[in-house]
């Protein structure tokens, strides 16, 4: 089967196969044609002669902070999808949160001849700021905001302003907010920068909010949330930066003979599989994070076509979307 009697079967000229095949801009109606005429025939690239000719393979590197995360799955899987569509493998690197790693990889796929990038949750070290200025590749960062960068992130801080709006207007007086890391700008600072904010605004001083930070652990939710109950037995709310922290925080309560929501109320970020399957089901705040995988890929394929040479930076903000369930 060669590239001719593909372009024959699907109508279209040889040329248009070459350019599907390499990432090259086509309309949709010859890319689904051809995409057709694949799939029936089998036919299999020579991915060495490609290679030779462009000095890519069809390939996207994506590098993921670790695999053990719900919202890194679903980010994987909509990134997937769009890799899928257009024909090309991905290659998954995850760092375990070791920053040295992520620059690595990132030296790593350019040198594999990978097409583009896709960075999950980077932390923006210097070392890691320098390795993406040099990328000799197009990349897309995702759940976290850089201007100098192409991002697609989401609405992290009115996410939790809402939550924590929800928990106060229960009648929620003393509350605590249990965070994570403002090395994470997203998860980290614009979380707690929500959960403040709220609060003040609603006549509650920062002072009078108890905020302990987590590792991205159920373990750590629970460890934080039993520290606050030890300390603050008078503890009504609780506003987690994630769902995972949520189930832990909620372990605790129920180990202190406290009753949710009767006794204090809980929410968390993220909408996770587990959270309708808790006791109380869980009050969350829905980030979208299929889409962001989705809308992350279809931008990594515009650059990697050039349509964005000329154009500024692309900069992707998600909103979200508040689960109310019975834990508030």
């Amino acid at each position: 089967m060669t590239i001719r009697e593909v372009a024959s079967l699907a109508g279209v000229s040889a040329a248009a196969v070459s350019r599907y095949l390499n990432g090259g801009s086509l309309s949709e109606e010859k890319r689904e044609r051809i995409r057709e005429a694949i799939k029936e025939t089998g036919y299999q690239p020579d991915s060495a002669a490609r290679l030779m000719r462009t000095g890519k393979v069809h390939q996207i590197g994506v590098i993921v902070p670790k695999i053990c995360s719900d919202a890194v799955s679903r980010i994987v899987d909509g990134v997937t999808a769009i890799c899928r569509e257009r024909g090309f493998l991905v290659v998954l690197c995850n760092t375990d949160g070791n920053r040295d790693l992520e620059k690595n990889y990132i030296s790593f796929l350019q040198n594999r001849n990978a097409a583009g990038l896709i960075i999950m949750g980077v932390s923006m070290t210097p070392a890691v700021e320098d390795a993406l200025k040099n990328c000799q590749v197009p990349f897309v960062i995702t759940g976290q905001n850089y201007e100098a960068f192409p991002c697609v992130f989401n609405d992290d801080f009115h996410a939790v302003y809402a939550l924590m709006d929800m928990v106060i207007k229960r009648g929620r007086r003393k509350i605590a907010y249990l965070g994570v890391s403002d090395e994470d700008l997203a998860a980290g600072s614009e979380r707690r920068r929500g959960a403040v904010s709220s609060a003040v605004d609603s006549g509650i001083s920062e002072e009078s909010l108890i905020i302990e930070n987590c590792s991205f652990s159920a373990a750590s939710g629970y460890a934080a949330m039993e520290k606050v109950l030890m300390e603050h037995p008078d503890t009504d709310g609780v506003v987690c930066a994630t769902d995972t922290i949520a189930v832990g925080a909620r372990a605790a309560i129920r180990k202190a003979g406290r009753k949710v929501p009767e006794d204090i109320s809980i929410a968390g970020v993220g909408d996770s599989w587990m959270d309708e399957f808790m006791d109380p089901p869980l009050t969350t705040a829905q980030l979208f994070h299929l889409q962001c995988g989705k809308d992350a890929a279809k931008m990594l394929f515009h650059m990697i076509d050039g349509d964005d040479s000329d154009g500024p930076m692309r900069q992707t903000l998600l909103t979200y979307r508040i689960v109310e369930r019975e834990s508030i």
